[in-house]
């Protein structure tokens, strides 16, 4: 059941969500005004109504959801480029990840995840407003017990050892390289986002400087399918290029 001060999200008729915390307080929408009082009580799935008549379903919130009403300062990494890691990494529980160009923290919420509940991340940042964005944000995620944000510049080095995963967001990952060697374990993954040609190119150019093997780059593109009756067709619009994902594996 639905407790009193719980995180849920309601999804409303036309798909939107509402990512909110439950209480004696009144959620209004486009659709009319939800009593949240009215969640207390109920089971997931639940169909509350809002003052108009409009149906709103209720749902403890997946980390997808989390991830989608982050407050953001920087643009996030998307689901997409984040799962991508996850099933060319093989990062799941009880492993040990740095995470570094925290930004919002999507990324070091996603891992966080993952890993759970015998693994951790350190996600470093170093900008301070940044990393107390992203603080905020795990927090609201409920994964602080996890998560750890370090204001810290990682290319001034890695405290951590024996890392099953580093992922760098970053302008000049390749300036990362010799800290990374040292941090990961044996057979322990680098994945690289790059926006741009010019940052892959220099990272692959200190690549065979450090020890590191099975590398390879690729870009994911996403196009949702409109589905329709009469007519069902790929849609106009897509999530096209964000970035390139390179993976390596420290020898």
């Amino acid at each position: 059941m639905i407790a009193e001060g719980e995180r849920i999200v309601l999804i409303d008729e036309e798909g939107r969500k509402y990512l909110v915390q439950v209480g004696e307080r009144k959620l209004h929408t486009k659709l009319g005004v939800v009593d949240l009082a009215e969640v207390i009580g109920r089971e997931p799935g639940t169909r509350v109504k809002s003052h108009l008549g409009k149906e709103f379903i209720v749902f403890r919130p997946s980390i997808v959801d989390y991830l989608q009403k982050l407050r953001r300062v920087p643009q996030i990494m998307l689901p997409k480029d984040a799962g991508q890691i996850a099933a060319y990494t093989g990062v799941g529980p009880g492993s040990l990840v740095v995470d570094a160009g925290a930004g919002s923290g999507a990324l070091a919420i996603f891992l966080g995840n993952l890993v759970r509940p015998n693994g951790w991340v350190v996600s470093y940042e170093v900008r301070e407003d940044f990393a107390k964005i992203a603080e905020e944000n795990i927090r609201m995620a409920g994964l602080n017990d996890i998560v750890r944000v370090k204001n810290k510049d990682i290319y001034q080095g890695i405290d951590e050892r024996e890392l099953d995963l580093i992922t760098l967001d970053l302008p000049q990952p390749e300036l990362v390289l010799p800290h990374a060697q040292q941090a990961l374990k044996p057979g322990g993954y680098l994945a690289a986002f790059t926006p741009c040609v010019e940052h892959l190119q220099r990272l692959y150019r200190e690549f065979p400087k450090f020890n590191f093997t099975d590398i390879k780059t690729i870009e994911c593109l996403v196009r949702d399918i409109e589905v329709s009756y009469n007519c069902t067709r790929p849609s106009t619009r897509m999530i096209a290029h964000t970035g390139y994902l390179t993976f390596a594996r420290r020898a």
